[in-house]
């Protein structure tokens, strides 16, 4: 205890010491042609985005420390404008807001920060994270030479420096913040605006400048930043880029772990194998600094996705998955890459490498200082072949589309083709809680709020009449049918066309569905073309636009049009054809529960919630449904699945959770392999089933009793079906060569002798709760497949299965040497062998 005691007061007098250091001397970040210069120190630093509005503030901490023992040294953040200017002057820093409280968790953590304040984000985040009502703002256009955009850019950037430098956050004042960002990925549409675009970059660079933050700033996707901005890449690979200026150092600020979703579309993975191998191509050519985007990508909550179609999941195929759970082998993978860059570090910001061909494709790639640190990267271009290369007089051997690293410049430390580290299986499992005492309230079609309802001549586009305060917006109009038309005597009903710019388009005739149109990412355009019941006498049309977020990205999206522009025209009557286009519309922005605020938990809503049959409710659209369920045991994540449901909104205690869409996926799931150019259809999985399914539900949103739930439902569902699941981890697996070489058993030198090559170990570990209960597969030979599907191979030890369970089961964790000696004898001599595991994880018995 006293020593703990001591090490804790040592701790606090260092961290006092080196805050007053950094106000006595000033800490500095300064930048030459080879990296990043912190106090003097040139740095190799590896980053990862974290968005502090896509997670919880509870959640905050435990992500960022997984990320710091991943091997990170830099947390990147964009600031996201609409969600701290909801309206003009008016600020929120609250709750998953709190940037502050965000930084200064980095900062806790040992961690440095890169603050992206933009202020356009792109990011899948509605509106590109521009407030709406910055479209209304008189005379305005947006990112380019045009006064009012850039007095109000300027004025929200300075308020977010002056709340940094207040709060003492850059590292010039002590702080975690070394580099900012200033717009972000203007590029192209730099080229696009001509002369007004270029005047606007260089007066955003010189703006950003001005504020003296004592930390550089970047552009990135930005040629042409004048200095001293530093331009920088974003993209699935970046060794081809090089800064505008040889003083500057090439930096990667997005290194795309893997894709965003979209509903209807399959869920787009990257292979590590290959993201290692874009890292490590990169570094090996001079680069000194990459972020991941995403390290944790989160959950778009509310109504924060953009696109539009993007799902409330903003996965990302990240090494933290959208819950802050590790994803293995991403996660592990990258940590080993990190530990071998690490020590490459004193070589990597020495020089410049230099260059050798080891054959066609292969090459090294050799950095020395002058103090005789000598490191290399050996890398083997070819999509399908492995190679046999020699290199300082040793034979290696080197996979297809993989590069080698060698701290030393003689042993192979680690290779981004060949993973040492163990893969998971996750599940949604059933919880003990369920969801009970539903209730139903039904939207009234055949009334409108006189109130809140406004009446013109002609279509409207949607954002302007919502200012994107609702999802929803009706358009209602009337259509007389005189008792002789010929489709009431026998003859065929008339049709309907109505052409949207969407996003989902609800038709509703006299009050009954009659049907429904959906857009997509790619064509966002609805074109509803159906026949319709009509009656004799007045009959009432009412259409329902549904957004799926605003626009994110292309040159002044701020003018793109929303909702049904027209035609409209009700085609087969008697007398031809009638455009409704130009008639007399009336609108109605929301919903009326929206406007009864159904999702409230004070009581205070003025719903009159139905206690009725939801056999007979299940599949009416338009109705809202609530239920209560009490907190699940156990710790691990909450999701609920959705499934039985089709298309709305989820609150959970008047929080919430996004959009849902039971939209199927399509693509291409037949195949996937690491090697070659990566693009996002390349691996593809979820094909067939519902794009989205689970719905993360924080446990930090959950009280220990009475939770109230709220949906939405657009188009009919079962909400009976509906069950609150836990993420679990189910099974773990290790698939390694006998030979495989890392960190942990490189020959090294200690006190002038040289320690034995220590064999390589497989190890297993379950979750926090779990133990491993049972080997489902186990085999020292050459067993073939992968997790999940693991056969036994021509060769195979009988004592696998004996071994391994011995050393394994009943433990969270275990170790398993690759020997022959281990497992008897060598099942088959001359033939290099594996050891494959598969390992069942169970709860223990507290759990």
């Amino acid at each position: 205890m006293e020593t703990n005691s001591i090490s804790t007061r040592v701790v606090l007098l260092l961290l006092i010491a080196i805050q007053l250091g950094c106000q006595l001397i000033s800490c500095s970040v300064t930048y030459d042609g080879k990296a990043i210069v912190i106090n003097g120190r040139r740095r190799i630093l590896m980053s990862g985005s974290i968005h502090y509005p896509r997670s919880t503030p509870e959640m905050w901490e435990d992500v960022i420390m997984k990320a710091k023992e991943g091997g990170l040294d830099v947390i990147e953040t964009y600031v996201f404008w609409n969600v701290h200017e909801p309206s003009p002057a008016n600020y929120n820093f609250e709750g998953r807001y709190n940037l502050v409280r965000f930084l200064k968790t980095v900062q806790k953590a040992g961690l440095y920060a890169h603050l992206r304040i933009g202020p356009y984000v792109c990011a899948e985040w509605n509106f590109g994270g521009f407030p709406v009502w910055l479209k209304y703002v008189p005379g305005i256009s947006f990112r380019t030479d045009n006064e009012p955009f850039k007095r109000a850019m300027k004025g929200f950037t300075e308020k977010i420096v002056n709340m940094m430098k207040y709060e003492k956050l850059f590292e010039s004042q002590g702080g975690p913040i070394i580099l900012s960002q200033i717009e972000n990925e203007y590029g192209a549409l730099d080229k696009k605006f001509g002369a007004a675009g270029y005047n606007y970059m260089t007066w955003a660079a010189e703006m950003a400048v001005g504020l003296r933050t004592g930390v550089p700033w970047i552009m990135c996707k930005q040629e042409d930043a004048p200095d001293p901005i530093i331009n920088t890449c974003n993209g699935f690979y970046c060794d081809a880029f090089k800064p505008n200026k040889p003083y500057k150092p090439t930096i990667w600020t997005e290194a795309w772990t893997g894709w965003f979703t979209e509903f209807g579309g399959a869920i787009p993975k990257r292979p590590v194998q290959d993201l290692a191998f874009a890292v490590a191509r990169f570094i090996q050519k001079g680069g000194s600094f990459v972020n991941y985007y995403m390290y944790h990508g989160g959950t778009n909550f509310g109504r924060s996705a953009g696109g539009p179609f993007i799902t409330t999941s903003y996965d990302y195929d990240a090494p933290l998955d959208e819950y802050g759970l590790i994803r293995q082998p991403k996660y592990g993978h990258l940590t080993e890459l990190h530990k071998a860059i690490k020590r490459c570090e004193p070589a990597l910001v020495s020089g410049d490498p230099t260059v050798f061909s080891l054959g066609a494709n292969q090459k090294a790639h050799v950095y020395y200082s002058k103090l005789g640190h000598c490191a290399a990267f050996l890398s083997n271009y070819d999509t399908a072949n492995a190679t046999r290369v020699t290199f300082n007089n040793k034979h290696h051997n080197l996979p297809p589309w993989s590069i080698s690293i060698l701290p030393d410049c003689n042993n192979i430390v680690f290779n981004t083709a060949k993973i040492g580290v163990q893969s998971t299986r996750m599940a949604m499992l059933p919880t003990n809680s369920q969801i009970l005492s539903w209730q139903t309230y039904s939207e009234e079609l055949t009334t409108s709020d006189e109130d809140s309802a406004f009446t013109t001549f002609g279509l409207l586009d949607q954002v302007n009449v919502t200012r994107d305060a609702s999802d929803y917006l009706w358009y209602i109009t009337s259509v007389d049918v005189g008792p002789s038309e010929s489709f009431l005597h026998g003859g065929e009903h008339p049709k309907l066309l109505v052409q949207s710019t969407g996003h989902a388009l609800h038709v509703f005739i006299n009050g009954e569905l009659s049907g429904s149109a959906f857009g997509t990412r790619e064509n966002r355009r609805i074109k509803y073309k159906n026949k319709i019941k009509l009656r004799s006498g007045v009959n009432r049309i009412a259409l329902l636009s549904v957004a799926m977020g605003l626009s994110n990205i292309g040159g002044h999206y701020e003018s793109w049009e929303t909702g049904v522009l027209g035609p409209v025209v009700l085609y087969g009557l008697d007398h031809g054809k009638r455009d409704l286009t130009h008639a007399k519309w009336s609108y109605q922005v929301g919903l009326k529960g929206e406007a009864m605020d159904a999702v409230s938990t004070t009581g205070m809503s003025s719903v009159e919630w139905e206690e009725s049959s939801l056999i007979a409710q299940k599949n009416q659209p338009l109705t809202w449904h609530k239920a209560y369920f009490n907190e699940p045991n156990g710790n691990e994540p909450l999701a609920l699945d959705m499934h039985s449901m089709g298309k709305g909104q989820v609150w959970i205690n008047g929080q919430s959770i996004g959009r849902y869409w039971t939209a199927y996926a399509t693509g291409d799931c037949r195949r996937c392999h690491y090697n070659g150019n990566y693009r996002p259809t390349k691996c593809q999985v979820g094909c067939g089933r519902p794009t989205q399914r689970w719905y993360h539900v924080p446990r930090s949103w959950i009280k220990p009793t009475g939770n109230i739930l709220v949906l939405f439902e657009e188009l009919g569902g079962d909400p009976r079906r509906i069950t609150l699941t836990k993420r679990s981890m189910t099974s773990v697996c290790a698939d390694m060569f006998e030979y495989h070489t890392n960190i942990t058993n490189w020959q090294t030198e200690s006190n002038g002798k040289t320690l034995p090559i220590r064999r390589p170990k497989i190890h297993l570990q379950c979750g926090p709760g779990l133990l491993i209960s049972s080997i489902k597969f186990a085999s020292f030979g050459t067993p073939i497949g992968t997790c999940g599907t693991f056969q036994r191979g021509t060769c195979h030890a009988r004592a696998s299965y004996g071994v391994v369970s011995k050393r394994c089961i009943g433990k969270e964790r275990c170790a398993v040497t690759i020997s022959n000696s281990n497992f008897g004898q060598d099942p088959c001599p001359n033939t290099l062998k594996r050891l494959t595991v598969e390992a069942v994880c169970g709860p223990t018995s507290r759990g």
